[in-house]
């Protein structure tokens, strides 16, 4: 299980959160479940900024399901008044039972008429006991992935064992390490990654490279930014600066000021 925090920017900002272990029943579809609840006060807005998991998401919320596309750059969500959502950060194996294309759907979200997982879920979520409910939440979505059959192609299995080695090994810093690790060639991999992701693997090991990055800047407020950027692998730390200001919009001195910063609404910076 990854790091509860990691790819949320200001975790100190966050409402109530909480990652759940997909179920071994669907871990070939799902990585995690993730369940965001709030409650925020009238008149205030708490702004939650993402640099997310280059993945798709399948997401219910209380008014809509929605397929979210991989994303590219920093995004964000305005939470206002009482709410909750309940999502599945899918594996590549899964992604072609929503789209043929992840790549026409990067930075955008698609609406599905899912009345059935939406009903179920919400149903759970509807609980008052907090752990009551995110248990049968992620039950109601699992069952709901496993009622729909889908079978995990050989290639699919092949996509996901791309993600989860770029996601997990420090030592893949191109698409031909990754390639070399699973015995198969660079075109395939770039084949597979855009047929079931939606980005390249260049861009999931930039990534992977960026969330370290900026955990370690949070994390470790001590720790000089040009030590990090030659632990993860940046040429120096001008680099670092430049895959931060690329695709966070800010440095990473900005970022570690920022995120010092304790809990706030109405933050909008």
């Amino acid at each position: 299980m990854v790091d509860s925090f990691k790819g949320i920017l200001y975790p100190a900002r966050l409402p109530t959160f909480h990652r759940v272990p997909a179920p071994e029943s669907v871990t070939n579809l799902v990585q995690w479940f993730w369940i965001p609840e709030w409650d925020i006060a009238p008149g205030h807005t708490s702004r939650q900024h993402v640099i997310a998991f280059p993945a798709s998401n399948l997401v219910v919320q209380k008014d809509l399901v929605e397929f979210a596309g991989p994303t590219t750059r920093r995004s964000h969500r305005d939470l206002t008044g009482r709410g909750w959502a309940v999502g599945a950060l899918l594996r590549p194996a899964f992604v072609p039972r929503f789209t043929d294309d992840p790549g026409s759907l990067r930075d955008a979200q698609l609406p599905l008429p899912l009345a059935d997982l939406h009903a179920s879920v919400s149903a759970a979520m509807s609980q008052t006991d907090p752990a009551e409910r995110r248990q049968r939440a992620v039950e109601a979505f699992t069952g709901w992935l496993v009622a729909q059959g889908p079978e995990v192609s050989e290639e699919g299995l092949l996509a996901n064992a791309m993600m989860d080695l770029i996601g997990t090994s420090t030592e893949v810093t191109r698409l031909e390490d990754a390639a070399a690790r699973l015995f198969v060639s660079p075109r395939t991999l770039q084949r597979v990654a855009k047929k079931y992701i939606g980005l390249s693997p260049s861009a999931l090991i930039r990534r992977r490279r960026l969330q370290e990055a900026a955990d370690r800047s949070r994390t470790d407020p001590a720790v000089d930014l040009a030590a990090i950027a030659a632990e993860l692998g940046y040429t120096d730390h001008a680099h670092l600066t430049n895959d931060f200001q690329r695709t966070l919009g800010f440095t990473p001195s900005t970022y570690r000021r920022r995120a010092s910063i304790g809990p706030t609404t109405s933050d909008h910076a």
